[in-house]
Parts: C-alpha cells; structure tokens; sequence
C-alpha cells in the first residue's frame, strides 16, 4: 500500500507540535557552564617546586608531547668540610596539547608529585601552534587543581604522617622539659651557695665553734 501523500511531514509537524511548547534541555554554552565532575580530566598543571628533571614523564609519555629543558647547578656543601653536588634546574616545561590523549600516564609515573590533573577545560587556539604550552600556563592550571580527598577515618595512618608526628612529639616534649631543667639546675646552685664551704648544701649547724651542734 503507498503512503498517503504528506504523511511524513504531517508526522515531522505532530512532532514539532509536541514539542515546541516543553522546556528546553540543551545548555547554551558558553552563556551556560558545563558541570563537570569534580576530578574530570581537563588540562595537566605543573607543580613546577616539585619537579627535579627526572625525565620520567618524558620517557614514559606514548605520544612525545613532553619537552623537558635543564642545567645544572653546583650547589655548596651543606656542613663545613663537605663536598659540593650538582642539581638539576628546570629549564623548559611544555605540553603540546595537540598531541596529547590524556591517558595520565605522565601523572601517574611522576615520583614527585609534580604533575597533577586540572578541570580547566577552555583553552582551545585558532592555531594548532599555539596549542604547546609552556611551564608559566601549566603552573597557572595549577590554581584550579581540587584539593585531594580526605582519608578515611578508619584507615591506617600513612607511615610518612606518623613519622613526622613522632619527632614533632618528641621536640615539644624536649621543649617542655627545657624550663624545668633550668629552673632545678637555678635552684641546686642557690642551694649550694646558701651550704658552708666544703659541704655544699648543708646548712650550718648551731652550738661552739670547733663542737658539734647539738639540738
């Protein structure tokens, strides 16, 4: 059987007309912001007080969109009679974002906490030259990084956090004990000049001179 002649287009208006008078649902970007995930992977940021040029995210990364620039440095003993070491300054950091798939692995390899992900996801160019961005734009990225969860409360504490509790507990308690000390060692020495001589904090006792005292 043939269809009727302007069926489709009667279809196409019924559903227009159910339509046409419902709420919009689609967000009008970018008058209207996307809500993303708290932890969604927009853009790297550098940590760049972290990074000691290990080369790692380099290595590691599949694409080869890393590029990594140093020099090195003699840095002066740390105590008299030392001996001087070299430490490497980071010269150039750059991510080329056109060739990035953000598979994490730079982050994930990164030893030192110097790589971390950004929801920062507005950074589009109308050259795809431009897309490299150098330390100074991957440091800025670091201000919209979201804080890190909190650790469970029934989890163990990390060994690091109790190790630096430890000595923290042990210089407040040597602190503590420091007046105390003082005050005992103030207090023997007055003892000691109020005793005769030669018999340091025994009070002289009465009776003649050349007697024993008797009470």
């Amino acid at each position: 059987m043939a269809p009727i002649p302007g069926s489709g287009l009667a279809k196409g208006l019924a559903v227009t007309l159910r339509t046409m008078t419902r709420k919009s649902v689609t967000a009008q970007y970018p008058d209207t912001q996307p809500e993303l995930p708290p932890r969604s992977r927009g853009v790297i940021g550098l940590f760049e007080e972290n990074c000691t040029v290990c080369m790692l995210c380099a290595r590691e990364c599949p694409d080869w969109c890393i590029y990594i620039d140093s020099h090195k440095e003699t840095v002066p003993p740390a105590a008299p009679g030392g001996r001087e070491r070299s430490r490497n300054v980071l010269d150039r950091f750059a991510i080329d974002f056109s060739l990035c798939m953000y598979c994490g692995i730079c982050i994930e390899v990164c030893p030192f906490d110097a790589l971390f992900w950004s929801p920062e996801f507005e950074y589009a160019e109308t050259d795809i030259r431009d897309l490299t961005h150098e330390r100074d734009k991957l440091r800025e990225w670091m201000w919209t990084v979201p804080a890190p969860p909190a650790l469970d409360a029934g989890a163990e504490e990390p060994k690091e956090v109790a190790a630096a509790r430890k000595t923290a507990d042990k210089l407040a308690a040597a602190q503590a004990a420091e007046p105390e000390r003082t005050a005992g060692t103030e207090q023997a020495a007055g003892t000691q000049r109020a005793g005769e001589p030669g018999q340091p904090g025994t009070p002289r006792q009465p009776g003649t001179p050349g007697q024993e005292g008797r009470a």
